[in-house]
């Protein structure tokens, strides 16, 4: 833990809801492995406790409870939603939430088997997601705009991944990205994203896509962010139909979110080696996904 952090046990979330939301109290409670600024317990069989691990998650975890019941009803996809809201107190500062749970197994732990069926599924997802957005909607300062503003990032992902062996052509990869940037600025409305789609926050049931969760980096911007999806999360062949099925993105559209899957992709083959080595934060899981991502990528 950093200093900023704070030991969250199973004893504390229970005394925090006997505190707050006694009828819940009675549950069972379960720690769920992972997360990054937030710790989940499962409670009971349908719900779950999210706790904001670090001060800087707690805005987050506050703009999910804010807009996911504006969204969740018009998503055809099961969702966390907020059924409980815990205040700041004594026993722990931070506002903390009772959410729904979504069954499935997470995607770097799992494997699509239904390929077409998981491209028509997320396309439905990201059709019903991507509408426009009010003008209170919030935006990521480094999330969101055209990849021209993250060439920084992308180069720096791409020479942290190279030195340990990049299997692909960082040529390859550059071009891509450079394509990227020179595709036109996204010229329409400012749509709901979820911000953050790759192998960790969707859930795959018999062997297709069952479910989309950690929904803390939502924003308002350009579509492409969450169309890198298409390379990021599903198998290899099935892009096209995808793309046929979500219908409304243009050629630059498509370039943009080609170059940001191939970024997001470097971040994943980053954790993963930090996972590997055993530090802090790293995520040994997300390591063969991001070579998947990225071989599929370079394929398109």
């Amino acid at each position: 833990m950093t200093g900023s952090e704070i030991e969250i046990t199973a004893d504390l979330v229970r005394e925090l809801l006997q505190e707050q939301h006694p009828d819940l109290a009675g549950l069972a409670i379960r720690e769920v492995p992972g997360g990054w600024g937030n710790q989940m317990w499962r409670l009971g069989d349908e719900l779950a406790v999210r706790m904001p691990r670090m001060e800087g998650a707690t805005d987050l975890l506050r703009k999910e409870c804010r807009w996911l019941p504006v969204l969740a009803p018009r998503l055809p996809l099961p969702v966390p939603t907020p059924v409980r809201i815990g205040q700041p107190s004594a026993r722990f500062p931070r506002p903390w939430s009772v959410m729904t749970w979504v069954p499935g197994e997470p995607l770097d732990y799992s494997s699509i088997s239904r390929g077409d069926h998981s491209a028509d599924t997320l396309a439905g997802f990201l059709r019903a997601l991507h509408v426009e957005a009010p003008t209170e909607a919030p935006t990521m300062s480094d999330r969101g705009a055209h990849p021209k503003k993250c060439t920084d990032g992308f180069e720096n992902f791409l020479q942290g991944v190279a030195p340990g062996g990049l299997a692909a052509d960082v040529r390859a990869v550059r071009a891509v990205w450079d394509d990227a940037v020179a595709a036109p600025e996204w010229e329409g409305p400012r749509v709901w994203l979820h911000g953050d789609l790759h192998p960790a926050n969707v859930v795959v049931s018999d062997g297709t896509l069952s479910g989309v969760i950690d929904f803390d980096a939502m924003f308002a911007g350009d579509p492409a962010w969450d169309l890198a999806a298409a390379w990021v999360l599903l198998p290899a062949g099935v892009g096209r139909r995808f793309f046929e099925v979500y219908a409304h993105a243009d050629e630059a559209t498509v370039r943009r979110a080609r170059g940001l899957a191939a970024m997001k992709s470097l971040f994943l083959i980053l954790m993963g080696q930090a996972g590997d080595r055993g530090l802090p934060g790293g995520k040994p899981t997300w390591g063969p996904a991001g070579w998947a991502a990225l071989d599929r990528v370079l394929a398109a």
